[in-house]
């Protein structure tokens, strides 16, 4: 099957070697985000705006795909205090509508450039 490179200037630019996200039949498989901004590319100031930044960062390159995130079926959340775990779900409430995707929560020492939240997600487009 096919691959197709998915990329939009409304998510932060590749930082390594990785695409945004790749799709390939009706299933999108999106890189990890963290709270860049993709006009400056800097970090956003304290967890609760890059929570919001993550998730804007997702539903960005999943509109590029041509979905949204409701058409997630698994997120995983990187978190390096999971005492933030309640911020994130709190934040999902308005980025997704039930049924919810199957979701990790993972807690972490790091993340690139000093984030304190990172997500990925799967979407099933179709």
């Amino acid at each position: 099957m096919a691959r197709t490179i998915i990329a939009t200037p409304n998510a932060p630019a590749a930082i390594g070697t990785y695409s945004q996200a790749v799709k390939v039949g009706d299933t999108v498989y999106m890189s990890g985000q963290i709270g860049l901004n993709p006009a400056t590319m800097q970090l956003e100031e304290g967890i609760d705006a890059q929570i919001a930044r993550v998730f804007d960062n997702l539903k960005a390159v999943a509109e590029a795909a041509g979905g949204s995130l409701n058409d997630a079926v698994k997120v995983n959340v990187f978190l390096t205090d999971l005492g933030n775990f309640a911020k994130v779900n709190e934040a999902m409430t308005r980025y997704f509508a039930e049924p919810f995707p199957a979701r990790a929560a993972i807690g972490v020492a790091s993340l690139p450039r000093g984030a304190q939240v990172e997500a990925d997600a799967v979407l099933v487009i179709g």
